[in-house]
């Protein structure tokens, strides 16, 4: 099962494009990891990631999401390539978004 389920910051506004039959949009996300080093000091480790909505999603996506704000997303990881206008063959990962909502963090 291809699954992936992140909670991070939104690192770009939303770019949408507009197609005869729907729309897609793309943007980044910055998720933090923290643990302590041997001399013990906290490290953040982040980690950015690259998230496409089509269709409804990508409507919702253009309303809700904005940079800086913590967001949940769950959808599947692709690969892909591409050659680029140089003709080099460019490789990409991103995160295929099914639900897409902002994360409240649980009160204790």
């Amino acid at each position: 099962m291809n699954t992936v389920k992140l909670i991070g910051n939104i690192g770009t506004q939303v770019n949408t494009k507009a197609f005869t039959n729907g729309k897609l949009t793309a943007f980044s996300v910055a998720t933090n990891e923290k643990y302590m080093s041997k001399e013990n000091k906290e490290v953040t480790n982040t980690t950015w990631h690259n998230v496409v909505a089509f269709g409804k999603l990508a409507e919702v996506c253009e309303k809700m999401v904005s940079k800086g704000k913590l967001m949940s997303i769950e959808g599947k990881l692709q690969y892909r390539t591409y050659q680029n206008k140089d003709n080099q063959t460019v490789n990409v990962t991103e995160i295929i978004a099914y639900k897409i909502e902002e994360f409240k963090a649980e009160k204790k």
